[in-house]
């Protein structure tokens, strides 16, 4: 498929109006040298230079489709904490319409921690802890009002508890009408029929059907639980394979876009922003997910959780 057969749709998706739904993040890095080990133990001693946040998990969806020119917005939960502020704080700076809840009653907002040294990853440190059952009411509610005001719903799936109700959730986009499009996590699939589209990467298509032992073979079990799952569209993310769209018109490949990767953090987030604002700027699936394909290929050249810019596609 050329991805040369449509411009990037730029002026339909800045009227585009999508909603993020999901388990919000915050990655935290800190940057610095290694020139010792320590005397403690055999680890290296970093001597931090710089210090930087990104907007992680649901987040960064949204942080990706505001950089493709479309309206987003975020709902999710966050604790009443410092990495919570710092996640409010980024998303007034991108442009990204805040619903997000605030729960008070002990979760903390989920935050990982990385050390680099030399840019490679030394460490990973995570905080976590799921929100409680009457901030996932709240956000029921909130999400009711949201809905009537938005083009299309995406689910950020970390399972971190913020979409512990997902089957709910695809049940009220649909009575607004609003299309759903998911990017999951485990082997509960049935929890996302009625979505539009599911997206699973390779590992987690294996949790769902098995494993397969030919593209006919997967193309048989991928067809399969389209139709279980009442989906218009199946999306596979192969990584280097590319990626394999499954709809009710066959199976569509796209082989993976020539580039070096460094590093691979996000790129889910990337390429289900990119489907969601090609989607509703009016494309068709095979074009979206043509975009989607060139999107992912320019972020895993990045360091760390990074966005895809219209420009950058365009280009």
């Amino acid at each position: 498929m050329s991805l040369l057969s449509h411009s990037f749709p730029l002026q339909d998706a800045q009227a585009a109006r999508i909603l993020v739904m999901g388990d919000i993040m915050l990655d935290r890095y800190w940057f610095g040298e290694v020139e010792r080990i320590s005397p403690e133990a055999p680890v290296p001693v970093v001597r931090v230079a710089r210090r930087e946040d990104r907007l992680g998990g649901a987040a960064n969806v949204a942080r990706n489709i505001a950089a493709l020119g479309a309206q987003a917005s975020l709902l999710g939960i966050v604790g009443a904490d410092e990495p919570g502020a710092r996640v409010r704080a980024m998303l007034r700076e991108a442009g990204i319409r805040d619903h997000v809840l605030e729960d008070a009653q002990g979760m903390e907002t989920t935050l990982k921690m990385r050390v680099l040294g030399r840019q490679q990853q030394l460490l990973r440190v995570d905080f976590e802890q799921g929100p409680g059952a009457a901030a996932l009411d709240a956000l029921h509610d909130t999400l009711d009002a949201a809905l009537g005001q938005v083009d299309l719903l995406v689910l950020s799936d970390y399972a971190k508890g913020t979409l512990s109700r997902v089957e709910s959730v695809i049940a009220q986009a649909r009575a607004h009408g609003v299309p759903v499009l998911v990017d999951p996590k485990g082997d509960r699939y049935p929890r996302y029929r009625g979505a539009a589209m599911v997206t699973p990467n390779q590992s987690e298509m294996r949790d769902a059907v098995g494993r397969w032992e030919s593209e006919d073979d997967l193309t048989r079990r991928a067809q399969s639980l389209r139709s279980q799952l009442d989906l218009e569209a199946l999306l596979i993310t192969r990584s280097e394979q590319g990626m394999t769209l499954y709809t009710a018109a066959g199976r569509t490949h796209v082989d993976a876009q020539a580039h070096e990767v460094f590093d691979v953090s996000g790129a889910g987030d990337t390429v289900l922003a990119t489907v969601a604002v090609t989607r509703a700027a009016g494309l068709g699936w095979p074009d979206a997910v043509a975009w989607a394909n060139r999107a992912g290929g320019i972020v895993v050249g990045k360091l760390g959780t990074s966005i895809v810019t219209a420009q950058e596609l365009a280009s």
